[in-house]
């Protein structure tokens, strides 16, 4: 083959056009509708040929139209209009500043590492919910001033793009990603040959070079392997989104933990606070222990400690089987290369990673080492907690599953990328600036009812017309590369109605997440969407794993159906799910369909979207619906039950959409007044932008990992490792000391005082003697946990009070002493527990460190 020689040519623009460049190398303009209509004015057919990416729009445009811009005074107004909004919002004050006032340092930053992320669609480096949420976590972190770098990887070939034959099989195209044509930019050192990070592997050393992602305020560093100092084997690594096997996965999260700690320190970027989005980046916690270890003379302990203290771990999985595990023997090969002669052993490594440290025929598992190596552990959604405290319990053995410290902090959605424009000109109308500045507040949204019902609803009318015409055009252009007939191409032209009741359904084709429910009963499913008097279609849109047969023949399933002569028109399915879809979808149907198998649906993210453009959501009780819904906002899909047999549970719950849409949505949306408005239809619309808005957004949710986890967590870095390490190097030793003579302590006694029944407000006492051994009374907190029992004598949503010292009775034996308050009627239990105490313990539920009686 030739020898090659790389040069770059970058877009040539004049002075007076310039500002283009730096609207376009920052992803601001991704929700911002001026910045995004003055890229497509630029040249309207490049926008679509280049899938709205500017950058290629600017390389690639003529001369002729570049001196056409340079003297048209209408766009040049336009052009610094923009100009002006980016640089206000870039410089403006925040509410990050305002809320931690001069408690955080300002050098600080919290690192987020996310396996993918979803910015726009130009950018293919996500495959999904996981990655959406990752690019909306960035934007609104922009918007508040939070000061968060993400650190993900540079995908050359991303996740695929989705075709299906003519049989309705999927098959998968990978397009490459040109970065050097993409709203990134190389980061370079001052020399300006690119900036390198190595991470050591088996017999030899990968190299990568980073890209920058500027997301508005935020910026998000990616790690790219494809480079020609690296082999084939390991310029692979960065080649795909969740491909390759088991160790292809371990190498690509070895890169984006060890190497994205890396990147971080050649970047000169102090980090307080890590944040893992998923088990992926668990190895970042490693390389910092280490680091620490390297660089602070920290023994392992005290290490620990510090990691523990600054770390934030987000699960997103619902069932054990999502969680990647490896074999001993893949950690010996790729991480033993990363700990060699280090101080941490591979055997202690991979006790880490184990529910119980003990035992060898454990895999490793990455979220077992998230978990042991963070502070604040958090599911995204309140039942999402509920599952994951239950999937993880075995970590804390000694604990009712209530009590495990993984938290919730429930998902949302940034709100200004998802609505459409006119939505968008509708709020600015009624609800002023507090909707962008504060979307997080029910006053925002309570003005909801200051909008007109027509204005409403015609603004409604519009997007799903407008949807109609993109599913038209999509329809028909995967018709054509199919090879399908001249007819079936002309119906697809005029498949769909813009004016009859539009259900939306689009999500990855998961099995559990049942993308064909609704087809399940054909003959009563056409009954509704041919009523000529109040018709009903379906738009489906959505992809399988590329090795997920199950999921692909449920796409196939959807394609024979929607070919049936009594679905044409009314069923299309789009092709190559992704950002552009999701916006059109959810911006213009009318009902949003969900129906996993609860609980299974950790969060979900896309009725969230719905819900802010005005669709009503039709839902399993799974996820973020199980707290938003209520009879005013939407419909619920059966209730909280739990099937053993999964046909009897379809069966159920697709008569139960069925039910509803018969019974209630249908009527409800044709229900139209003298004036043509479905005014009920409307109020429910109202009720669910006014109600939903307000509590799931990304707003709302970074403010409050912000008040709950990174601001005293932050706090707790700069003290303990930046200001005072002292602190943590007698932490360290004081918990040390505390785990060897744990075993030692022994609850003797608990006393209740009298038996019998209690009045309401009165207290009953216990009293508890307790053997310390060498355990000295104040390095633990005796406390006695109370409430309610059920049927099964457990206490489900318990208490916790203080028993204090009240002296010492003989052998090193003390008694500690205190009342549980007598507040409601009913069958009702206790336990004593034993907790170590220190004023510097971040957690106080620690494995191991926990005793019963």
């Amino acid at each position: 083959m030739p020898n090659f020689r790389k040069f770059i040519i970058q877009p040539s623009l004049p002075e007076k056009l310039q500002p283009l460049n730096e609207i376009a190398y920052n992803l601001w303009w991704t929700w911002h509708p001026d910045a995004i209509n003055l890229m497509r004015r630029v040249d309207r057919d490049l926008w679509e040929k280049h899938y709205h990416t500017p950058t290629r729009v600017l390389g690639s445009v003529s001369q002729e139209r570049i001196r056409e811009m340079e003297n048209d005074d209408g766009f040049l107004t336009h052009m610094n209009m923009v100009l002006s909004e980016l640089r206000d919002y870039m410089k403006s004050s925040t509410w990050f500043e305002e809320f931690c006032c001069t408690s955080w340092n300002k050098e600080n930053h919290i690192a987020y590492f996310s396996f993918e992320f979803g910015l726009d669609e130009c950018l293919q480096i996500y495959s999904g919910g996981l990655g959406v949420l990752a690019g909306d976590h960035l934007k609104s972190a922009s918007d508040l001033g939070i000061p968060i770098v993400g650190v993900g990887l540079a995908y050359t070939h991303g996740y695929f793009i989705q075709r299906l034959n003519r049989d309705g099989w999927q098959l998968e195209d990978l397009p490459e990603n040109n970065f050097y044509l993409l709203p990134l930019k190389l980061v370079t050192k001052e020399d300006g040959s690119p900036l390198m990070i190595e991470v050591p592997f088996p017999a030899r050393t990968v190299k990568a070079q980073m890209w920058k992602a500027q997301v508005g305020r935020v910026p998000l560093y990616l790690l790219d392997t494809n480079i020609p100092e690296n082999s084939p084997e390991d310029q692979a690594l960065t080649s795909q989104l969740y491909g390759g096997d088991n160790e292809m996965r371990i190498k690509q999260e070895i890169l984006l933990g060890v190497g994205g700690v890396r990147a971080l320190e050649a970047l000169k970027v102090s980090v307080s606070v890590c944040h893992m989005n998923e088990g992926h980046a668990a190895f970042s916690s490693i390389e910092r222990l280490l680091r620490l270890m390297e660089t602070q003379k920290f023994t392992f302990h005290e290490a620990r400690e510090a990691i523990i203290a600054s770390t934030v771990f987000t699960t997103h999985t619902p069932v054990p089987a999502g969680n990647d595990r490896f074999e001993k023997w893949l950690l010996e090969k790729y991480m033993g290369p990363v700990l060699d002669n280090r101080g941490l052993s591979i055997a202690d490594l991979i006790a880490l990673g184990r529910e119980n440290p003990a035992n060898d025929k454990e895999m490793f598992c990455m979220p077992v080492v998230a978990l042991r190596l963070s502070a604040a552990s958090n599911g995204v959604s309140a039942l999402h907690g509920e599952v994951s405290r239950k999937m993880w319990q075995n970590i804390w053995p000694d604990l009712p599953v209530n009590l495990v410290p993984i938290r919730s902090i429930t998902n949302g959605i940034h709100i200004r990328t998802w609505i459409s424009e006119e939505m968008r000109n509708l709020f600015d109308r009624y609800l002023g600036e507090a909707w962008v500045h504060k979307p997080g507040e029910d006053t925002t949204w309570k003005r909801i009812s200051k909008i007109p019902d027509s204005e409403l609803w015609r603004t409604h009318e519009r997007r799903r017309e407008r949807m109609v015409g993109f599913v038209r055009r999509r329809l028909v252009d995967q018709l054509k590369r199919r090879g399908a007939s001249e007819s079936d191409i002309r119906q697809a032209e005029e498949a769909l109605d813009p004016e009859a009741l539009t259900i939306g359904f689009a999500r990855r084709f998961a099995t559990y997440k049942r993308g064909n429910l609704i087809l399940r009963d054909e003959e009563r499913l056409s009954k509704i969407l041919n009523n000529r008097e109040r018709p009903v279609q379906i738009v489906i849109a959505g992809m399988a794993h590329p090795r997920d047969v199950e999921g692909k023949n449920i796409i196939k399933h959807i394609i024979h159906v929607a070919a049936k002569e009594e679905f044409r028109r009314k069923i299309v399915f789009i092709e190559s799910y992704d950002i552009d879809v999701a916006r059109y979808l959810v911006q213009g149907c009318d009902i949003w369909l969900n129906n996993p198998r609860r609980p299974l649906e950790a969060s979900g993210t896309s009725g969230m979207k719905a819900s802010a453009n005005g669709a009503l959501n039709l839902s399993v009780l799974d996820g973020w619906w199980d707290e938003g819904y209520t009879p005013e906002v939407g419909w619920a899909i059966g209730g909280d039950e739990v099937y053993e047999d999964p046909n009897l549970q379809d069966s159920v719950e697709s008569r139960a959409i069925y039910d509803i849409l018969e019974r209630d949505a249908v009527p409800l949306f044709y229900e139209r007044g003298a004036d043509g408005l479905p005014r009920g239809w409307v109020e429910k619309m109202k009720n669910s932008l006014t109600q939903l808005n307000a509590q799931f957004n990304t707003n709302r949710m970074l403010r409050e990992y912000t008040e709950k986890f990174y601001l005293p967590l932050g706090l707790r870095w700069q003290n303990y490792v930046q200001m005072d390490q002292a602190i943590i190097r007698s932490l360290a030793a004081w918990k040390r000391k505390l785990e060897a003579e744990w075993k030692s302590l022994r609850i003797v006694e608990v006393s209740d005082g009298a038996g019998g029944s209690l009045k309401v407000g009165g207290k009953k006492k216990v009293s508890a003697l307790i053997q310390l051994g060498a355990i000295e009374p104040k390095d633990i907190v005796v406390e006695c946990y109370y409430g309610a029992m059920d049927s099964a004598g457990n206490i489900e949503e318990g208490k916790s009070t203080v028993l204090d010292c009240t002296g010492k009775d003989r052998d090193n034996l003390f008694r500690f002493t205190g009342h549980i308050p007598c507040d409601n009627a009913g069958l009702h239990g206790f336990a004593v527990r034993v907790l170590p105490s220190h004023e510097h313990l971040v957690m106080q539920i620690i494995p191991g460190l926990i005793l019963w009686g």
